[in-house]
C-alpha cells in the first residue's frame, strides 16, 4: 500500500486528487493539509511513502514544505503539483530533492502512474514538463549546451561501466525494479548501485541524476537497447 499525504489549499483540488487516487486500491491518502506547514506536520506524524504538494500554498509553499519534508522525513518522496505558469520553480524544487512533478491539468492516469513510480524509487516528470525541462537544458546561445555536455561527461567519468548503464536507465525513467529486470539483477543490487551513483555524482536524488544522464548523452545511448 502506498501511503500518501496530500496538501493543497483549495478544497476542490484536494477532493479531485483524492478521488483520483481513490480509484486505485494500492494507494491510500492517510492525511490532508491546507498549507505547507500542515503538510510538514502530517509527514512527520504519518511518515508516508509520498507527499503530494501544491506548489503554491499559504504559510509555507510547496517548495519550502518539500525541502523540509526531505530534510526531516527523508524516506518520504515529494511530488509537486504544478501548472505551466509555475515551471520556473522546477529547478529550485529539483535542487531541494523533489522526486516528481505533475501537471494539475494532466491525465488522471498520469497522477497514479507518477505516484507509483516515485514510491518505487524512480523519478517522474509529467511528459509535458519533461519536454520543457529538456528544452531549458538545451537552451542558450553559444556553446552553453555543449559546455554542459562536456561537464556532465566529466562528472560521469568516475562511474564504472555498470554504474553508467544503471544511470542511463535512471535517466530513461525506469524504476529500480524495471532496471533490475532489464539488467538481470536483484532489486537490492540496483538500489546499491543507485546510492553509489548519487554519492559519486554528488546529487541529491534520481531527478538530478537523470538530468546528468541526459546531459552526458547516456539516455540516448541506452534507450535504444
Amino acid at each position: 500500500m502506498i501511503r500518501v499525504v496530500l496538501a493543497d489549499d483549495e478544497a476542490m483540488v484536494r477532493a479531485g486528487v483524492r478521488a483520483i487516487l481513490g480509484t486505485d486500491d494500492e494507494i491510500e491518502v492517510v492525511a490532508e493539509a491546507t498549507d505547507g506547514a500542515e503538510a510538514v506536520e502530517a509527514a512527520r506524524r504519518y511518515r508516508p511513502d509520498v507527499a503530494v504538494l501544491d506548489i503554491r500554498m499559504p504559510r509555507m509553499d510547496g517548495l519550502a514544505a518539500g525541502a523540509e519534508i526531505r530534510r526531516t522525513v527523508p524516506e518520504t518522496a515529494v511530488v509537486i503539483l504544478t501548472t505551466f505558469s509555475e515551471d520556473a520553480y522546477i529547478a529550485q524544487a529539483l535542487g531541494d530533492g523533489a522526486s516528481g512533478f505533475l501537471l494539475k491539468s494532466g491525465d488522471p492516469r498520469e497522477l497514479i502512474a507518477g505516484l507509483k513510480a516515485v514510491a518505487d524509487g524512480a523519478a517522474y516528470l509529467s511528459p509535458k514538463i519533461a519536454q520543457r525541462v529538456i528544452a531549458e537544458l538545451n537552451a542558450g546561445s553559444g556553446g552553453g549546451a555543449m559546455a554542459r555536455a562536456v561537464a556532465a561527461k566529466e562528472r560521469v567519468s568516475v562511474l564504472s561501466a555498470r554504474e553508467l548503464e544503471v544511470l542511463g536507465l535512471v535517466g530513461a525513467g525506469l524504476s529500480n525494479a524495471e532496471i533490475a529486470t532489464r539488467l538481470y539483477l536483484v532489486e537490492g543490487t540496483v538500489k546499491a548501485y543507485v546510492s553509489t551513483i548519487l554519492l559519486r555524482l554528488q546529487v541529491k536524488n534520481r531527478v538530478q541524476a537523470a538530468i546528468v544522464a541526459h546531459e552526458a548523452g547516456l539516455v540516448q545511448e541506452r534507450s535504444g537497447s
